[in-house]
């Protein structure tokens, strides 16, 4: 099968045909038609993340159609179904965190393009437990953003509770769906960019923002909440500094450069920092069906498989008009 693979971080992945999988116990031998680009993709090439399986295929926002099952699979799959592969790909199930259901803080946990191979190719097999039956009102390009950047986007957003006042740091493809999901419930939404980036502050205007500005601003009123999907550690006091007491910043990356000093004053009053690693079945299951009620709208420019590497460093220049998906199968 074709493939795109990472032989050593910060070099170009190489295409290469490689032996289709085989699905083993409890797994699904998918046929992938498309593959969203994430900035986690771009953390692993750019060797910001330690310890990825090497040689690597990346990938961990799929789509596609299961084409084989391995032994011991739920019977709600069959041949054909089409799934959508996220970002944790594996936990044993047994541990403190697995049984108390938080099972994304696995010690165990395997990760979809990081320590298993992922979707930057034409055949993938997955853990069946992890697989999301897909809604129908999505095709396949439509729907692929919505297993990353939606999926840990839904559990950034959940975490703030019923805040009123939701900040947003950092306006990328996250921000772009859970707006969408703030706005339709109702959340008075503030959006902060870039200094001076007129061209995402209207962006977010139009997708409902009742503010927006640069992230050296503060807002016009105080936040109950803030979700930071931005990579820039700086943002966090900044952020402190925008909400009310009580108020919690939701850092909803995977990777961060470091955060400076601040004064306690900024933390006091009860204020809360706190983080979101991966996602759990549950964010997939209940987002997937506020999703398509809304609807959830994504953006997205494609490229053929073989222009991972453009399509990656069209993300890592922002220059790109959408999320990026690679599709399998483009003429």
């Amino acid at each position: 099968m074709r493939a795109m693979v990472l032989d050593k971080p910060r070099q170009p992945l190489q295409r290469r045909d490689v032996e289709k999988p085989r699905p083993s116990k409890g797994q699904l031998l998918v046929r992938i038609a498309t593959c969203a680009v994430c900035r986690t993709d771009l953390h692993v090439t750019d060797g910001e993340l330690p310890d990825p399986k090497l040689p690597l295929i990346l990938g961990h926002q799929i789509v596609g159609h299961i084409e084989e099952i391995g032994e011991e699979v739920n019977l709600k799959f069959k041949v054909g179904d089409r799934v959508g592969i996220p970002w944790l790909g594996w936990t044993d199930g047994e541990c403190a965190y697995c049984l108390s259901k938080r099972e994304n803080l696995c010690d165990r946990a395997r990760f979809t393009g990081y320590t298993i191979d992922g979707g930057y190719a034409e055949f993938t097999v997955a853990d069946a437990r992890f697989c999301f039956h897909l809604p129908d009102r999505y095709n396949d390009v439509e729907v692929a953003p919505l297993l990353c950047a939606g999926l840990i986007g839904y559990r950034s957003y959940r975490k703030t509770g019923d805040a009123r006042r939701l900040g947003i740091y950092g306006f990328g493809n996250a921000a772009h769906l859970i707006a969408q999901v703030a706005v339709y419930e109702g959340r008075d939404l503030f959006v902060f960019t870039r200094p001076g980036d007129r061209t995402a502050q209207q962006a977010a205007k139009k997708r409902g923002a009742v503010w927006a500005g640069g992230s050296d601003e503060l807002p016009p009123e105080k936040l109950d909440a803030a979700i930071i999907f931005a990579s820039v550690g700086p943002l966090v006091p900044a952020a402190l500094r925008a909400l009310a007491k009580g108020g919690i910043v939701v850092c909803g990356g995977i990777h961060m450069s470091d955060i400076p000093s601040f004064p306690y004053a900024d933390l006091w009053e009860e204020r809360i920092i706190t983080s979101v690693a991966n996602l759990t079945r549950r964010d997939g299951e209940e987002f997937f069906k506020i999703a398509p009620r809304i609807p959830v709208k994504t953006e997205t420019e494609t490229f053929p498989l073989e222009q991972a590497n453009i399509a990656l460093d069209r993300f890592r220049g922002g220059k790109l008009n959408g999320t990026a998906v690679l599709v399998m199968n483009a003429s």
